[in-house]
Order: C-alpha cells, then structure tokens, then sequence
C-alpha cells in the first residue's frame, strides 16, 4: 500500500479487526509479519484512504488480492466478488472444518474469496493446526 494512512485511522482499523486478517482471520500476534493496511477497493479504481474501504490484511493475503475486486469462481466460472470485510460478514461466507485449520466454503463469494487469496494453504493450514493445539485459534470472534 502506498497511500499514507494516519496513525489514528491505522489504530481503529487493527482495533476493528481485533489485530487479524480480515480475510484469512490469522491473528498477527501468531506470525513474525506485520500485517498490512488494504484498500478493500483499491486506490485505481477510485477507493479512498477512509474506514470504510480499509482492512487489516496478513501480507500474504494482501499480495494475493492485489487490487482485485472480483475473480472468476472455480466452481462456476463466473465473475464473482470477493469477500468485502466492511460490507459483508464473514461468518456469512466462511466458516471453520471440524479442526479449525481449514477454511471452509458458505458461499460463491467465499468459495471465490479462497481461491484467489489462497486462504487454505498446506503451510497455513499446518500451523493453523499448531495454533489450535496452543488454544490460540480460530479467534474468539469466529
């Protein structure tokens, strides 16, 4: 992101997201990375440096969205929007697998969502399993 984001603004935006990703719901105390303020609708298609189009994004997460608003749905091939953490709720497109390491699909958008951010990654989905067995995940907010 290379957009300046007030400290103010930053502070609310981790706060809102309880410090994870609004995607993939890594919490960042959990990993070495410092996750990322996003434009949910990126800057080139006219999104503003305001709450309601910021999220706190793990790095990963991030770079696999880019500045996409919307990606090709494995299953249906069609044009479908990616999840928007302002607009949407995630518990409406995404939900845990019995271990909690895997995300699991609730809706074309998640289903789309999970693909393009390769949010069920093996090395993600191993250290996830670590995380359960240490009581630190999914969130409390899932």
């Amino acid at each position: 992101m290379s957009a300046y984001v007030p400290a103010n603004l930053k502070q609310q935006i981790q706060a809102h997201f309880a410090n994870c990703c609004a995607y993939c719901h890594t919490a960042e105390s959990l990993t070495i990375a410092i996750f990322e303020i996003e434009h949910i609708i990126p800057r080139s298609a006219g999104g503003k440096t305001i709450f309601k189009n910021l999220c706190l994004a793990c790095p990963t997460c991030n770079r696999f969205k880019a500045n996409r608003q919307e990606v090709v749905d494995p299953q249906t091939q069609q044009l479908t929007p990616l999840f928007h953490p302002h607009r949407q709720l995630w518990k409406e497109h995404f939900t845990w697998n019995e271990d909690g390491a895997q995300i699991m699909v609730l809706s074309p958008t998640g289903r789309a969502t999970i693909g393009a951010l390769r949010m069920n990654r093996p090395q993600l989905i191993h250290v996830r399993r670590m995380w359960v067995k240490m009581g630190e995940h999914p969130p409390q907010f899932d």
